[in-house]
Formats: structure tokens, C-alpha cells, sequence
């Protein structure tokens, strides 16, 4: 066997030597970030949790278009009506494609575990705010014939009815519910609640007669009062609305003094689903609903355009969790 010469074997050290850096190198340089993967890929499910002709629905397809152009696929507005939006929130909460989303209501992502303990979702843990998209007060509406030449008289013949009177709700635990129970207290009137599967239906109830009073998105409303099928009793917010500047607000007309209640409706997501594609949600919602062209018809509908970031959002559902809230402990209002 022939031995190994010195040059041969310090060539040979070297090479190793240099081996082991490189490969020492390479151990410790970082880890190159995989492509992000393309999103959409498929259309985006848009749930709605009241039937179509809603306000709800309005938003979700007044969005739903201008939405489909910005991502380049189809946004397809699905209606899942029933417990006051749960049904389609609770679908939304479960969702794991990362191409579901919901146009939901206040009591939606705020109060519903408040109101019903079984509630299947967690609004505060399970729901990722998007954007919210408009806000409004509500209008105290009544029957054409309903007595009274204005509110203070109003107030006095619901009063003298007790609970001879009922009033209308889209479901159990809406703002129109809890607004309701808070206006009850305030002016001392005591009508029974029903519950209907939307505020469409509402109206249809109030125009037969059926039940007495109802606090009704203006946009919904006002076409209603004008036609002389209904009769407008005031607005909840402390001064006359921009939506619906003609009827007082409850405030003005006596009858409730700093009386404050909004509606609100909003984008929200699965919380499971990744912050990138809610970044990027949250961003083009909000610059849709404040484009000049959907703006306008967003008032038309009866809402003051909000187009927030998630954030925003965030943070008025924490608010109104504490209002709204508050109202569930001291009516002791539970879900049916």
C-alpha cells in the first residue's frame, strides 16, 4: 500500500475544511419563505342572515358586484334567514375555506352569546371583524290609522293600551328588539313583542293592522310612510337624521329625552380565517363602500356609509357589546 505524501494529505484537509463551512453556511442561512399562495381561488360565498329585500341583503348585493371585480371571481349572496342572522353567522363562525364571509347586524357580532348562552357561536372569539359598512338610526313606525296627531299623543294612547298592543321585530335579540325593550322604559309604554323572520314581513304586519309599532331601518320605512301606508313617529338619535331629515327625532318631539340607538351592518369573517386575506377583505370593502358610486346607493338604502378597517369595527363592537348588553341584563331578555 502506498503511503499518502504530505501535499496529497494537507489538499485533502482543505477540501474537507471548505466542505464543512459551506455546509455550516447553508445550515444557518434562513429558510426562503414559500410563494404566497393565490387567493381567491374560487368564488366567495356571501351569507345573509335575513331573506332577500332586507337591509342586509340590500348591502350584501349592492357589494357584492363591485367585490367580484376587485378579486376577479364570482360573489355569490346566499340567504340563510332565521334567530335574528344566527343561522348565517353561526355558518360563517364554521367556515373553513377561506372563501365565506357574512354581511351581518349588530346583535350578530355582539350580543348573541349575551342573549342565549346556547348560542353556537362566540361573536367576540369566533367571528373576524372585516369592515364595518354603514350605520343608521332607527324609525318608531305605526299603522297609518294609529292614533294620535303626533308622538306625545301617540305615547299617551300606547300607554292607555298597556299590553293590548304588540310591536314587530326581525327576531329575538335585533336592535329592534333591544331598542324596543330600552324605549319601554324610558316612556313607560308596555307592548308584547313578535318576532318575525324579517323586517319586510314586519311591514307587511304593520300594514294589515297586525301589530302596532316597530323601530325600522329609514331606509326601509320611509317609502312605506310616504305611500301613506305608514306613519313615522320619530327617529333614535338625539337630532333629526341626514337619512331621513323630514321625521323628528324622539328626542325633539319630547317623548324620549337623549334617546340614542343605532343600527349598524358589517362585514365580518371566520376568526380562523388567515389575517392577510382579512387585511385584504377589510381594504377593499371599505373602499368600495366609500366610492362616490356605492356610497350613494347606500344612503338610498337608508345607511351613512362607515367603510372601516377591522380595527374600527373591532372597536364598535366592543361598544356596543357594553350597551347592548346592558339593556339584556335589565330586561332579563332571553332568547326563545
Amino acid at each position: 500500500m502506498n503511503p499518502i505524501s504530505p501535499r496529497r494529505s494537507m489538499l485533502a484537509l482543505a477540501l474537507a475544511a471548505a466542505c464543512g463551512i459551506a455546509a455550516a453556511q447553508t445550515a444557518r442561512a434562513p429558510a426562503r419563505a414559500p410563494a404566497a399562495e393565490p387567493w381567491p381561488t374560487k368564488p366567495i360565498r356571501l351569507l345573509v342572515g335575513f331573506p332577500g329585500g332586507s337591509t342586509p341583503d340590500l348591502v350584501a348585493r349592492t357589494i357584492a358586484e363591485p367585490l367580484s371585480k376587485a378579486l376577479g371571481q364570482p360573489v355569490v349572496v346566499e340567504n340563510r334567514p332565521g334567530a335574528g342572522g344566527n343561522i348565517a353567522a353561526d355558518l360563517v363562525a364554521k367556515s373553513t375555506d377561506n372563501h365565506t364571509i357574512g354581511v351581518m347586524i349588530n346583535g350578530n357580532m355582539t350580543i348573541a352569546k349575551l342573549l342565549n348562552p346556547q348560542t353556537p357561536f362566540d361573536p367576540l372569539k369566533d367571528l373576524a371583524p372585516i369592515s364595518l359598512i354603514g350605520t343608521a338610526p332607527l324609525l318608531l313606525t305605526a299603522p297609518a290609522n294609529a292614533p294620535g296627531n303626533n308622538a306625545q299623543d301617540f305615547f299617551l294612547a300606547a300607554r292607555n293600551a298597556g299590553n293590548k298592543w304588540s310591536y314587530g321585530t326581525p327576531g329575538v335579540g335585533t336592535v329592534g328588539h333591544i331598542g324596543m325593550e330600552l324605549l319601554k322604559t324610558r316612556t313607560n309604554i308596555d307592548p308584547v313583542h313578535v318576532p318575525y323572520p324579517g323586517n319586510p314581513q314586519v311591514i307587511n304586519a304593520m300594514i294589515a293592522g297586525q301589530i302596532h309599532l316597530s323601530l325600522l331601518p329609514p331606509g326601509l320605512a320611509a317609502a312605506q310612510i310616504r305611500a301613506g301606508r305608514l306613519k313615522a313617529i320619530g327617529v333614535t338619535s338625539v337630532s333629526r337624521s341626514p337619512l331621513v331629515p323630514e321625521y323628528p327625532s324622539l328626542d325633539e318631539t319630547g317623548a324620549a329625552r337623549n334617546f340614542q340607538l343605532e343600527i349598524w351592518t358589517a362585514a365580518a369573517g371566520p376568526a380562523s380565517m388567515p389575517r392577510p386575506i382579512v387585511n385584504k377583505l377589510s381594504s377593499l370593502i371599505s373602499e368600495i363602500a366609500r366610492s362616490a358610486e356605492v356610497r350613494q346607493k347606500l344612503f338610498q338604502q337608508g345607511w351613512q356609509v362607515a367603510g372601516t378597517s377591522a380595527e374600527g369595527l373591532a372597536n364598535r363592537i366592543k361598544a356596543d357589546t357594553a350597551l347592548l348588553g346592558g339593556v339584556i341584563q335589565m330586561r332579563n331578555i332571553k332568547a326563545e
